[in-house]
């Protein structure tokens, strides 16, 4: 695969590590210390970018201590929780090199994989995600994270978006793709697709998590993919529309089918209970319809609210 050609405003050569950060004021030392022998071994310049999600704990205070002594760290403090997508839209925004990585602030994603993922992009790729060996988050999370990939993969028509993973390197030239963006309800992911079709993968460890819980609670991720059907995707329209197809053929059946038994026996179809399963089959329908028609219309209310993606709070430093 040829490399892509680059035709946005060149930007500086170099590594801008993106990390969204929400309640790990214990584990972001041990990852910055983590970071900086790794990113010096590339022979690149690079930066580290902390975007602090509205966390609750001591978090900010911790970003403003490690960038003190540290010129190539910087934090971004948002004025509340806006999610992981926009926190890291807010970063890939404010990048100063041409190549970003995204990775997790709870130390699941080994730093010293980050030259497997440089080393794949330049192949050519525009985005490449490092790829967890296997799921570690229970049957049942791992069940939904696989349905929200294969959703994912519909709306953006890149087979590859089954592979997902937080832990990604792509290029900066992408935020153009989505510069006017400014909607409150966002996947990084999905973004990215508006700007290329080059995505790749490899493999990388998925370690356990070093401390605390996820924030991803099962409702999050139910959430996250309805965010992916509906906020992205005109498939649940195409869906409704062929259960509304599929319903009128049925009524039409059991019309015919009344009308014959009419004819053939001279008497109706006996019973209330058939009555009361063909108005709930019907019924059903109606209201599935309906809740679909309500989320696209929940996602153009919020849009027209001007409600922004994000707000900057406070900087380490201008950026």
């Amino acid at each position: 695969m040829e490399p892509a050609e680059d035709t946005s405003p060149s930007l500086p050569k170099g590594i801008s590590v993106l990390v969204p950060v929400y309640r790990s004021a214990e584990t972001l030392p041990d990852l910055v210390a983590q970071l900086q022998p790794v990113l010096e071994r590339t022979g690149k310049s690079f930066e580290v970018v902390l975007v602090n999600d509205g966390s609750p704990d001591r978090s900010w205070e911790v970003i403003t201590e490690l960038a003190a002594s540290r010129p190539w760290l910087r934090g971004i403090c948002l004025m509340r929780n806006y999610g992981q997508h926009n926190a890291l839209l807010c970063g890939l925004r404010s990048a100063c090199f041409d190549t970003v990585v995204t990775l997790d602030d709870d130390l699941q994603h080994p730093p010293e994989h980050i030259p497997l993922l440089l080393a794949k992009l330049e192949e050519g790729f525009d985005v490449v995600y490092g790829t967890p060996e296997e799921g570690r988050h229970g049957f049942v999370r791992d069940l939904l994270s696989v349905a929200t990939k294969g959703a994912l993969s519909i709306a953006m028509g890149v087979p590859e978006a089954r592979h997902i993973s937080a832990f990604r390197a792509l290029r900066t030239k992408l935020r153009a793709a989505f510069a006017a963006f400014d909607a409150p309800n966002l996947l990084l992911d999905v973004l990215l697709s508006w700007g290329t079709t080059r995505f790749g993968t490899v493999t990388v460890e998925h370690r356990e998590r070093a401390r605390g819980k996820s924030g991803y609670t099962f409702m999050r991720l139910l959430n996250q993919a309805v965010l992916v059907l509906v906020g992205f995707s005109t498939a649940p329209l195409r869906l409704a529309s062929f259960l509304g197809g599929i319903a009128v053929i049925f009524g039409i059946g059991v019309q015919a089918y009344v009308l014959l038994r009419y004819v053939a026996t001279g008497g109706s179809v006996p019973g209330f209970p058939f009555l009361a399963s063909i108005v709930s089959i019907f019924a059903g329908v109606q209201l599935f319809v309906l809740g679909i028609m309500g989320e696209y219309l929940a996602r153009i209310f919020h849009r027209t609210n001007n409600k922004p993606p994000y707000a900057i709070g406070d900087t380490t430093r201008s950026s």
